[in-house]
């Protein structure tokens, strides 16, 4: 099972120097959230730099002092122990430009104008989280990662390690993923963005400046990303049709238990996550298509790669089905790399690739294992 990383704190890096986005807009400098667990060695070598999803942080394992029901969002993975040992490996979690965990984004202060960014803080992309998670490299003294991992967008984010900067990643581990959005993934996003930007409480982006928010938005835009986290069986198995009160309603009140699930989750996250980023991290994961500037060629795209790769799919994750990956697979295969590929029938939809499936962390511990550092 391994321990826990126990307590963690913090940290900011403050980059005075000017950013530039992929869409062509800059901000005269930035701050990027972090944390760090265990050490780096003499040579510099072991260090694993884990990318995370949509709604997470750089928190990734441990908890905070006083806060002990913190726990980092990919704490059963991470720590002394653990697949991802921390007594061998120096592991590094952050939270993306444009984020809202303390990254520089759309809540911060802009220097132009002495309040929120807000709706002008550009639109990100995967490029850029990526350039900015090596200009955080840099600062920290990591010439080239023994590893860089992540689940959904987060592996997005691997993917463009291996692509971006060949030279600075040994292993790229790609874990519930997709080299490209489908049109039905677009329109999901799109219909969560919807749900934001009609709210009457969104007020074009700037609703920090009227000190309200758009919760409403946001909770229907969390019950609809939920719905595709979760597989058909897996949301049977827990919910089915059980009825929340004892006799249906014939209201528009809660009837069913998976109605109570949707609804909390959607006012727990209408609490903590900014409606700005919401809107940035949806159109980067709409945005993201390595193989775009190359004819959507994704063997030619693939070809500047140099790390070795883990894909990982799960059976019943329908909105990143397998054959996504199963096609990076054959693009990286195409190019003569080293590639790994697990496929699990595993119930947990989207979401198991943050379970903890014995024959998952056996495969990633067992990845892990024979990293030479």
């Amino acid at each position: 099972m391994g321990a826990s990383v126990g307590i963690v704190e913090a940290k900011r890096a403050l980059f005075e120097e000017p950013f530039a986005f992929r869409s062509g807009a800059e901000i005269p400098r930035f701050e990027l959230m972090y944390e760090t667990y265990g050490r780096l060695n003499a040579a510099r070598s072991n260090a694993v730099l884990v990318c995370h999803a949509l709604n997470a942080s750089h928190h990734v394992a441990g908890t905070y002092a006083g806060l002990p029901d913190n726990v980092g969002w990919w704490d059963n993975l991470v720590g002394p122990g653990k697949p991802l040992d921390t007594e061998r490996f120096f592991v590094i979690g952050n939270n993306y430009i444009g984020g809202c965990f303390g990254s520089t984004g759309p809540t911060a202060v802009s220097p132009a104008t002495g309040k929120p960014y807000g709706a002008d803080f550009p639109v990100v992309t995967v490029e850029d989280w990526v350039a900015a998670q090596a200009r955080l490299a840099d600062r920290l003294g990591i010439e080239r990662f023994a590893a860089v991992i992540g689940g959904s967008l987060g592996a997005m984010q691997a993917l463009q390690w291996a692509l971006a900067f060949p030279e600075r990643i040994g292993h790229a581990l790609v874990i519930a993923s997709t080299p490209k959005l489908s049109a039905q993934n677009i329109a999901f996003n799109e219909v969560a963005r919807q749900a934001i930007v009609t709210d009457p409480d969104f007020h074009g982006g700037h609703y920090y400046e009227h000190g309200v928010v758009p919760a409403r938005g946001l909770r229907i835009a969390r019950m609809i990303g939920h719905i595709t986290y979760l597989s058909d069986d897996a949301m049977m198995e827990k919910f089915g049709r059980q009825l929340r009160r004892a006799a249906l309603g014939f209201d528009f009140d809660i009837d069913f238990e998976i109605e109570s699930y949707l609804r909390h989750q959607g006012d727990k996250f209408s609490t903590y996550f900014d409606a700005n980023t919401y809107l940035r991290i949806t159109k980067a994961l709409d945005y993201y298509d390595p193989a775009g500037d190359f004819g959507g060629d994704l063997a030619r795209s693939f070809a500047r790669a140099r790390a070795a790769f883990l894909v990982v799919s799960f059976k019943s994750d329908w909105r990143f089905a397998p054959a996504r990956s199963r096609a990076m697979v054959k693009a990286l295969l195409d190019n003569r790399r080293i590639v790994s590929y697990l496929e699990l029938d595993a119930p947990g939809g989207h979401d198991a690739f943050l379970l903890e499936d014995p024959r998952y962390h056996g495969a990633l511990r067992a990845y892990f294992e024979n990293i030479e550092l």
